[in-house]
């Protein structure tokens, strides 16, 4: 099997949250989310992480973030930027937001050259996640076949307002469809509301959601590439984007790929609000209690 690389999804601001979440200090020797994600890519035999971020950021990240490993498992970085569109195309003057995670999935294709892993920088997503994906590239011979590691809603929710995810449909392992959509607890009732239709639909706590943790091969390109063309040259606004999700979700449909459904058994967590902190840091203190995590995580023995 060719080496695994895990993209990490870095260039997007944290508007909810109030700035970049990404590199908030949440272990106790300033270790950010990402830290332990390529923390737990290494033990699960990834040899490979690249940055998606933007570029007024790249030297912080070279500098604070993967100097720690970069000796450890090769570092790359891919710039996601509004400036990466076709030329014949004009965004309008007054949109600064990203073009959504399909883009930045694209932006770090050249980047990439097997089996790979994209993942949220704000999700902490625990070692069974990937140690799901290595049994997977193990085990899965066909190109067109990828997985989702999920997690059940009552293990990825906030205490503090409302969250994005995808709600996972599936028949027999398989993901017949992710309907990307706000999540939130009204009354003790789980709502969700499709970002697609706006419909509402009561949800079960245990629904499983997708959290962006998803195991591709290569071939997911040659569908990225003819959704962005399509999605770049339609009507664009401020704040559109082409979630990778969208794409998973259109060929499902039409058959031209299976996705197969994990769901993982390590504890979710994430910061969407401020408030979303300190449980985020309390939990990391369990974790390293109980011996899942070293306290210094790059310390050299």
């Amino acid at each position: 099997m060719k080496d695994k690389t895990l993209v990490i999804l870095a260039a997007g601001m944290g508007s909810r949250f109030g700035g970049l979440k990404q590199i908030e200090p949440v272990g106790p020797n300033g270790e950010i989310i990402a830290d332990y994600s390529v923390y737990d890519a290494l033990r699960a035999g990834f040899t490979k992480v690249v940055f998606v971020i933007r570029e007024e950021n790249l030297d912080y990240f070279k500098t604070h973030i993967t100097a720690k490993y970069a000796h450890k498992i090769e570092v790359e970085f891919a710039i996601q930027s509004l400036k990466k569109i076709p030329s014949d195309v004009t965004l309008p003057k007054t949109r600064e937001k990203m073009l959504g995670t399909g883009h930045a999935l694209l932006c770090a294709k050249d980047k990439i050259n097997g089996p790979f892993v994209m993942i949220n920088a704000d999700d902490f997503y625990g070692r069974s996640a990937y140690m799901l994906a290595t049994k997977f590239f193990e085990e899965e011979t066909d190109d067109y076949t990828y997985l989702s590691v999920d997690y059940p809603f009552y293990l990825a929710k906030s205490e503090n307002g409302k969250v994005n995810r995808g709600v996972v449909s599936s028949q027999a392992g398989f993901i017949t469809k992710i309907e990307e959509s706000s999540i939130e607890t009204v009354e003790n009732r789980v709502i969700a509301t499709s970002f697609a239709t706006q419909k509402e639909t009561e949800i079960s706590p245990d629904q499983p959601v997708s959290l962006n943790f998803f195991c591709f091969k290569p071939t997911i390109f040659n569908f990225l590439e003819k959704d962005f063309d399509e999605f770049i040259h339609g009507p664009m606004t401020d704040k559109n984007e082409l979630f990778i999700t969208d794409t998973i979700k259109k060929y499902i449909e039409t058959k031209d790929i299976r996705f197969k459904e994990s769901i993982s058994d390590s504890a979710w967590l994430g910061v969407t609000y401020k408030e979303d902190l300190a449980k985020l840091k309390e939990s990391i203190k369990s974790l390293i209690a109980n011996q899942e995590y070293k306290e210094n995580l790059w310390e050299e023995k």
